[in-house]
């Protein structure tokens, strides 16, 4: 049985193919099937590499390949569900390409695309989930970045326990610039949303530096 992932492309590629398609409209198509096919021959690549690290550097190498069809794509503004764009979404954040990668979740957010079948999550949960585990993994993704990712998962459905990983992030970097009323109510809100959520002790630090500066904990 096919997934709804699948019948969600093929009738987003068939729309594209029907008889009634200008000769633009084919050609886009054929341009899409070319990137697909693009994309296996990388996939292969990466299968052939164990190392998490290297696969990192070989995406870092890869994503840049895909720009002119993903730009293209985010330009027109149209909205088909497109697994190339999903796919690098994903490598972009591996490769610790938060920016290129946020811009790309930011549209397939927009328009409801849907992650290929691999994935098993939805676009929200990945784009949340990949970033928070790279910070907590230390990654150096700029706040600025963690608190789009918030913002642009905000009214979007997922596990609690995601989204509480997101909050921890934030309240990690928070810490890190000594933004103490901000990282506790981070912390507070990755509590109430899953209390194994590893922040307590970092939480209590947070409201003691508050206490230190004479300020009231968040919350």
């Amino acid at each position: 049985m096919k997934s709804p992932a699948q019948k969600f492309r093929e009738r987003a590629l068939a729309k594209r193919q029907t008889a009634d398609d200008t000769p633009q409209d084919k050609a886009i198509a054929t341009a899409y099937e070319q990137q697909l096919m693009q994309l296996a021959v990388d996939k292969q690549r990466l299968k052939q590499i164990q190392s998490t690290e290297q696969k990192g550097h070989l995406k870092a190498e890869l994503v840049p390949n895909y720009f002119p069809w993903i730009k293209g794509v985010i330009a027109s503004d149209a909205g088909h569900q497109d697994d190339v764009l999903m796919t690098v979404m994903v490598w972009a954040f591996d490769a610790g390409m938060w920016a290129v990668g946020l811009e790309m979740a930011g549209y397939a957010i927009q328009h409801k695309l849907v992650m290929p079948d691999q994935y098993r999550r939805t676009t929200a949960t990945v784009v949340a989930e990949e970033i928070a585990d790279a910070a907590q993994r230390g990654a150096e993704v700029p706040l600025d970045e963690l608190l789009y990712a918030l913002d642009l998962t905000a009214s979007e459905d997922m596990p609690d326990e995601v989204r509480a990983k997101l909050h921890k992030a934030l309240g990690n970097a928070l810490r890190d610039i000594e933004r103490w009323a901000d990282a506790a109510a981070h912390y507070q809100r990755a509590l109430s949303l899953h209390p194994a959520a590893g922040c307590k002790k970092d939480l209590e630090r947070a409201e003691r530096e508050l206490k230190k500066a004479g300020g009231a904990t968040a919350g």
